[in-house]
């Protein structure tokens, strides 16, 4: 881990706010304009991430300017997870609901395939998300994205499956489970087998679309699919705060302490290393 001094970890910060600022600008903006692209006729809209550019000269010199900033950053990375819940929200309940668009676009063959496909790549790409919201997204559909490679490489019984949605905190009793896996089956993605007294799940067909269903789908709501993967993998990166900063300043055991959770990406890690950088620079201004 690189060594820093308390001036040098400052400017370091300021080009991670900078970073910041640049990502949820662009991405805000690339999400309005997809969405009204293709949910115009929709009442929804979508939850934006607020940004803030930081003026440097203010944020290395004034401490209550700094902390404002950090604040704005931490209520930011709240609005990143909204921004993916206000998506799943509006594909779900709203555009998959029948709404003619949909289905004036897609062929009854691919709705069904789609609803699938869009929970797979939005939750099957984004654990962390999914340990923090598995209510939006209709329970089987999010059943599939949690374990539809896991199923196609090798076939799972119920309790393989049910164990590996306690990974993203979705309790289910064995009877539940089964209901839904059904549910999958009649839909024509899952089948099962039984072997002795234990049934097993394997892939009956794979999420593909029509030739004219891809088509469709590219030119249609894909860059708003992608969206939650693309911004959470670039948004939720603090990776150049993972330093030691090495100097005299005071309560710098508690400053590093929150920086080692730099070298993880994520959510929650982000969100726990600029929560405690406002505590730290909360206690430095009560010196």
């Amino acid at each position: 881990m690189t060594n820093v001094t308390s001036e040098e970890f400052l400017i370091k910060l300021f080009s991670v706010v900078y970073k910041l600022f640049i990502i949820a600008k662009t991405q805000s903006d690339r999400l309005k304009k997809e969405w009204d692209e293709n949910f115009a006729s929709l009442t929804e809209q979508p939850h934006l991430v607020r940004y803030i550019r930081a003026e440097k000269e203010k944020f290395l010199t004034d401490i209550d300017y700094r902390i404002k900033v950090l604040n704005t950053i931490k209520l930011s990375f709240e609005d990143g997870f909204h921004s993916i819940k206000s998506i799943l929200t509006v594909l779900f309940h709203s555009y998959f609901k029948d709404s003619e668009i949909f289905t004036q676009n897609f062929i009854r063959e691919d709705q069904n395939s789609l609803k699938y496909l869009v929970a797979k790549e939005i939750l099957g790409n984004l654990i962390q998300y999914n340990q923090l919201d598995h209510e939006t997204v209709p329970l089987k559909y999010n059943i599939l994205a949690r374990n539809y490679l896991l199923i196609k490489f090798k076939e799972q019984n119920a309790t393989e499956i049910n164990e590996n949605l306690k990974k993203i905190k979705i309790e289910l009793k064995l009877r539940e489970l089964k209901k839904k896996l059904n549910e999958i089956i009649a839909d024509g993605f899952f089948k099962k087998r039984k072997e002795g007294k234990i049934m097993y799940y394997n892939l009956q067909q794979e999420l593909e679309l029509s030739e004219k269903g891809k088509a469709t789908y590219n030119q249609t709501i894909r860059p708003i699919v992608d969206w939650p993967t693309l911004f959470y993998r670039s948004y939720y990166n603090v990776r150049e705060l993972n330093v030691t900063v090495d100097d005299d300043s005071k309560h710098l055991e508690f400053l590093n302490k929150a920086l080692q959770k730099a070298a993880t990406q994520g959510y929650m890690a982000c969100y726990y290393v600029i929560s405690n950088l406002i505590k730290y620079y909360e206690k430095l201004k009560e010196e």
